[in-house]
């Protein structure tokens, strides 16, 4: 290898990559990034099939390679559409500063899609398939082919549209390097608190525990959960629950199908028993 096509950080050696191993990236996602989604970091092993080729390139160390690849295999949720952004981006970070930039990478994924879903979803997910698929939809009722086409070339014009999200993401992440290196740590912090912040969202909106339990004193009655619980804090039982499953994940080392399970079981158990229930 050339010289000029190598780099090397405090901790590693990582080759610079050419413009066919950069777009292997985006193609690999691009193809079949987002089919392989599984209960336990949704989007986490295609994103890290879709990197796989190119960090090898990137890392020549075997342990420098496995360790960057734990971090892309992590929990991953994002509009397809959206991913490549992420994705060159990414690349751009550990291409420039190696593992050091891992960090920074995991808390960037983090940050970035949520509102690149909220963008996403609105205007590609559901938007677009929308108004121009009944268009399209509409013209080939009527007989006329051009619909099958323009859907067809809509559908082609996507996938440009990925490529140079890629590029862009590339170009913006080298740049965060380069011209921002200074201020990185302020930026990855940034970038946490965002990213947690998404993350505490979640479990308020996404997460539902309801318990339907009434104590009655006479002529009152109480509702344990809209007169005691939602009273102390909105969410509180979705928090405690949120709470009980990471430290069974991080402390006691639960797989997520144990979790999954664990669940099921409580939410039957305490169904049959009453305690817990759906909110009307």
């Amino acid at each position: 290898m050339n010289n000029e096509h190598k780099s090397q950080t405090n901790s590693s050696q990582v080759n610079k990559l050419s413009k066919k191993e950069l777009r292997r990236a985006a193609w690999r996602w691009t193809v079949i990034g987002s089919n392989n989604i599984n209960y336990g970091t949704l989007q986490g092993t295609g994103y890290a099939w879709a990197l796989a080729n190119t960090l090898r390139k990137v890392y020549p160390n075997d342990d420098d390679y496995v360790e960057a690849m734990n971090v892309e295999y992590e929990y991953f949720n994002i509009t397809p559409y959206m991913a490549p952004l992420v994705i060159g981006t990414d690349v751009a970070m550990q291409e420039q500063q190696g593992t050091e930039s891992l960090e920074a990478v995991r808390s960037i994924k983090t940050s970035l899609m949520g509102p690149l879903s909220g963008i996403g979803d609105s205007l590609l997910w559901v938007l677009y398939p929308t108004i121009m698929g009944s268009i399209s939809g509409y013209m080939a009722l009527d007989g006329n082919p051009l619909g099958a086409i323009a859907w067809i070339v809509l559908n082609l014009l996507l996938i440009w549209f990925r490529l140079k999200l890629f590029d862009l993401g590339y170009k913006s992440g080298a740049r965060l390097i380069t011209d921002l290196s200074d201020r990185l740590t302020a930026i990855t912090e940034g970038a946490s608190v965002m990213g947690l912040t998404v993350v505490g969202s979640l479990i308020a909106t996404v997460v539902e525990v309801h318990t339907p339990l009434e104590f009655t004193f006479g002529e009152v009655t109480l509702g344990l959960q809209e007169e005691v619980f939602d009273q102390i804090l909105p969410a509180l039982l979705p928090v405690i629950l949120t709470g009980v499953v990471y430290y069974l994940m991080e402390k006691r080392k639960w797989g997520f199908l144990k979790i999954i399970f664990a669940i099921i079981i409580l939410s039957l158990v305490g169904s049959y028993f009453g305690i817990l229930g759906v909110e009307s």
